[in-house]
């Protein structure tokens, strides 16, 4: 924490603007030996929250200074962002002079690991910022935003001395008679407080399936027969033309993957191969990978040719996805042509399935089937603007220990154990919310947590 620490803050290669960012004491000093002001004065007499224009005194290039200094900076240390010309070699030459003179390369994460340990922000808030740089949608990114503002910090924390005062509780009865509590503190009201914050533990619990989903998106897969449309289809929702369209079957030999934005939620589509029996080497690779991803699939489009009755093919494909038991859209498409398939017969298979028609061609019924998806995947409570919730399974691992730990302490009460034993489990449920915020935490989980961050973040 005494050294000053240097690295590239934006992506390496050909850009209009590069970012060269330290933080520590030492940032001004080493600014004073390498850049060169226009105004002629060094940096470390700038300033904090100014801009300064001059060039880097060994090879005149050209670049603008932003200076933060301690205790006002994302760091609560000096802070100061070179921007120049982006490039590798034009970065390279700053970061290299940078740690000639003084300074240290930042491991990943190490900026906003100085945050928190300076106590700038806590540990939800730190990984909200992780959240942010990986958000897909308008929601996603509104959610880690809520977070980083600390909502959901301010959530933990209420809970915990909550759990603290009926702590003390637990700990005044211990060392008092109950003569002496009389009056003051009784048992029933402990472990009404206890069941209190129990639920409410309980409730982030169950909110955290929209947190993943926020943050990771759902796995959505394509499939059916050959020739139903399952390109046109992905085509359809990814608006560009990303998979092969013939009429001839068996177009689709791989599976192609791609990322879309579907009302909010981070979709990743995979198209697949037609799933059929073949005996074409190439061909029965791709139904073997399709069957695969069928397996990991969050979600399924089961695509059907209305243009056709039901064939042996389509009914492998059904009998296979109800064996699965996975959420499913039937979908039915080629709608503009004339119906031959019997949709009571597919009914009889998926009687609690969401049917929707659609044409992949002309995108009729593409919207409706997009509202589909959102309502299977919310099941009709859809998160808000303001949601607050668990983001991550570290932090999803820890709630779910300190209500295992407080359901523990209410039954060791029904047994009639000692208080002493019921204050155990309190403090221990205490101690595992500590680590969502930081205020109980091992540096190997804060090694864990910074290491996925990404080098000058």
């Amino acid at each position: 924490m005494n050294n000053t620490i240097v690295a590239v803050s934006t992506p390496i290669g050909e850009g209009g603007i590069g970012i060269v960012r330290l933080s520590g004491k030492d940032s001004l000093k080493i600014l004073d030996k390498i850049f060169l002001s226009r105004d002629g004065k060094k940096p470390s007499r700038f300033k904090t929250y100014t801009v300064h224009y001059g060039h880097i005194v060994e090879n005149y290039q050209s670049m603008i200074l932003t200076v933060m200094k301690a205790p006002k900076s994302y760091t609560k240390e000096d802070i100061v962002e070179i921007n120049c010309h982006s490039g590798i070699a034009s970065l390279k030459k700053i970061l290299d002079l940078c740690l000639i003179n003084g300074a240290t390369l930042a491991e990943p994460g190490e900026f906003t690991k100085r945050a928190f340990l300076n106590g700038r922000i806590d540990i939800s808030q730190a990984e909200a910022v992780l959240d942010i740089i990986k958000a897909k949608t308008e929601l996603s990114l509104k959610s880690a935003l809520n977070n980083l503002e600390g909502f959901f910090s301010k959530k933990i924390n209420e809970t915990r001395i909550s759990l603290i005062e009926v702590y003390a509780r637990i700990e005044a009865s211990i060392d008092f008679s109950e003569e002496d509590l009389r009056g003051v503190i009784r048992k029933d009201d402990i472990f009404k407080r206890l069941n209190a914050v129990k639920n409410e533990i309980e409730k982030l619990i169950s909110s955290s399936n929209q947190g993943k989903i926020l943050r990771h998106g759902i796995k959505t897969v394509i499939c059916g027969s050959p020739n139903v449309g399952k390109s046109s289809l992905m085509n359809a929702i990814l608006k560009e033309s990303r998979s092969i369209v013939t009429h001839m079957p068996g177009t689709t030999r791989d599976t192609i993957e791609e990322i879309v934005n579907i009302k909010g939620i981070p979709v990743t589509l995979v198209d697949t191969a037609g799933i059929t029996n073949t005996d074409h080497l190439v061909e029965k690779e791709g139904v073997k990978r399709s069957y695969i991803y069928l397996e990991g699939a969050d979600l399924i489009l089961l695509v059907l040719d209305q243009s056709r009755k039901l064939n042996k093919d389509d009914l492998d494909i059904i009998n296979k996805i109800r064996d699965n038991k996975k959420e499913t859209i039937v979908v039915i498409n080629k709608a503009d042509l004339k119906n031959r398939v019997d949709i009571k017969r597919i009914k009889r298979f998926f009687p609690k399935n969401p049917f929707v028609r659609i044409s992949a061609l002309s995108l009729k019924g593409i919207d409706n089937l997009e509202n589909e998806i959102k309502d299977i995947v919310w099941k009709g409570k859809a998160p808000g603007a303001n949601f607050i919730g668990v983001s991550n399974q570290r932090q999803l691992d820890i709630l779910r220990r300190s209500v295992s730990d407080i359901k523990e302490a209410i039954d060791a009460h029904k047994s009639k154990l000692s208080m002493d034993c019921i204050s155990v489990y309190v403090r221990s449920s205490i101690e595992s919310l500590g680590e969502i915020t930081g205020h109980t935490i091992t540096e190997e989980a804060l090694d864990k947590i910074f290491s996925e961050f990404c080098i000058g973040k």
